[in-house]
């Protein structure tokens, strides 16, 4: 195999294989005319993405991956040449040369499976980025680890809870489709942060995969179970409160510092106005007072200020309406005025101290 590659693009594709692989893995560079491939795989997992190149003679050889991300990412230079010397498959540069030793060629990753249906990569990427911040990174229950994908017709759902909070993402499919899976979020992110374009949505027994011009990540899916925003009660809403999303998200930053330990603190809705407070024994009290619509009876519930934060950072640049329900059943955020990706946040309260 004797190629030369743009050293930026090569860096980003095997950067982007890596992360999602596991730390020891190696990666299969496959040179051909339509220039070069970069993939991997495990049991439950195959990723491939394209890099542009000229090729000067055909060829394949799989090296480790770990080593291969460093050191295209510290090259200072605009293109690399890829040669397979013997054993080694060297970095050539007009003033320096690398060479990482050849591993035996593992099984060609898997195909992913059928295509369903395609969705746009940049409302996908933005709901997604959203939806996968509520998951749980570590559980002992896969269940709240994942994102769960629903379509039925012409819209796709992403959900995802870690238990004490919810986000629901709708946007519109560019082709019809029907799935319904749980992918694991960190991988599913990756995914989408490399996809442009539009991006096709595949499923196939047991497996899930997302695919665009010159990449594809295909996973084991998770067990869906009950994850859905139908199992969180919401039809008793007794106030509600229209508020610019970032002068709120301001405030909450600011009188959070009082907060104890920095996690709960109240909000107190009045007439025509919301007063945050908080508290600490050893620093002393805040509160401040932002002008809001209020619609509805008046009410104190208390919430966990990162998870607050988090929650209107959805929101930002928009005016986002609270939906708070009695007692300690789930507050519900949306925009006022809902755009192409059509978002619900659900988070819960805190008991006050």
């Amino acid at each position: 195999m004797d190629v030369t590659a743009p050293a930026h693009r090569l860096s980003a594709a095997v950067s982007a294989a890596s992360r999602l692989l596991p730390a020891r893995a190696g990666l299969r560079l496959a040179a051909g005319a339509a220039g070069l491939t970069v993939a991997g795989s495990d049991p439950d997992l195959a990723v491939r993405f394209g890099c542009p190149a000229t090729t000067h003679t055909d060829g394949s050889v799989v090296v480790p991956a770990a080593p291969l991300a460093e050191t295209l990412k510290v090259l200072d230079t605009e293109l690399v040449r890829l040669v397979v010397e013997g054993t080694r498959l060297a970095l050539r540069l007009d003033n320096a040369r690398f060479a990482l030793p050849l591993l035996p060629e593992s099984a060609v990753p898997p195909e992913a499976p059928a295509r369903v249906s395609e969705v746009d990569g940049a409302a996908f990427a933005s709901a997604l980025r959203i939806v996968a911040g509520t998951a749980a990174k570590d559980d002992p229950l896969p269940l709240f680890t994942g994102v769960r994908l629903q379509a039925d017709g012409a819209r796709l759902t992403l959900t995802a809870s870690d238990r004490y909070r919810m986000a629901v993402a709708r946007l519109p499919l560019v082709s019809p489709g029907d799935l319904d899976v749980l992918v694991p979020a960190a991988l599913l992110s990756e995914a989408a942060r490399q996809a442009r374009g539009r991006v096709g949505l595949h499923v196939g027994r047991g497996r899930f995969g997302v695919s665009w011009a010159g990449g594809l990540v295909a996973t084991a899916v998770l067990d869906a179970g009950f994850l859905s925003a139908e199992s969180i009660p919401a039809g008793t809403v007794d106030t509600t409160v229209s508020v610019d999303a970032d002068a709120l998200a301001a405030a909450v930053r600011r009188v959070g510092v009082y907060a104890e330990d920095r996690r709960v603190l109240t909000l107190e809705v009045g007439d025509a106005q919301v007063r945050l407070a908080s508290a600490r024994q050893d620093t002393g009290e805040a509160e401040e007072v932002l002008k809001a619509d209020v619609g509805g009876g008046r009410t104190s519930p208390s919430f966990q200020a990162r998870y607050l934060l988090d929650a209107l950072a959805a929101f930002a640049g928009e005016r986002v309406v609270l939906s708070i329900q009695p007692g300690m059943r789930a507050c519900i955020l949306r925009a006022a005025e809902p755009g192409e990706v059509e978002l619900t946040y659900y988070l819960m309260p805190m008991l006050s101290r």
